[in-house]
């Protein structure tokens, strides 16, 4: 197999088995390689949570299962998940028209806690972390 260099980046080494990278750019697949993993980060933390710690105190929902959970849920909720959901995504793409960043390098869209590291190395570390955690999340919640 020839390893072309337009095949994704994955640490020291290039992996790219299906050749993705011939019809999406490696930047984008990057951006939704850290979205997803966000994503399976917190959906592993919603699972683990309710079993460990319990839940909220509610008459709807009853069960520490969390598929069951999603049926137990008010459509109320499911509402306002929505909403909540649109006005991220809202803050997200005005930060990218800002030239922030939402996926990768840069100074980020949503830092509320202030905890971005203002130095390169800082930075460099935050990120492979964050790459390494999304995608033991993506594996584990797989």
């Amino acid at each position: 197999m020839v390893i072309s260099p337009k095949h994704v980046l994955c640490l020291p080494f290039q992996f790219d088995p299906l050749f993705l990278s011939n019809w999406v750019p490696p930047q984008f697949a990057r951006e939704a390689e850290i979205a997803n993993g966000r994503s399976a980060m917190l959906a592993t933390v919603g699972w683990i949570w309710p079993a460990t710690f319990g839940t909220f105190e509610s008459n709807d929902v009853t069960t520490t299962d969390p598929i069951d959970a999603i049926m137990q849920a008010d459509p109320q909720w499911w509402a306002q998940f929505v909403i909540f959901c649109a006005v991220i995504e809202g803050i997200k793409y005005r930060g990218k028209m800002q030239g922030k960043s939402y996926c990768g390098p840069g100074e980020p869209c949503i830092d509320w806690s202030n905890s971005y590291p203002a130095d390169e190395a800082g930075r460099a570390k935050i990120h492979e972390q964050e790459l390494k955690n999304g995608r033991l999340a993506m594996i584990g919640f797989a």
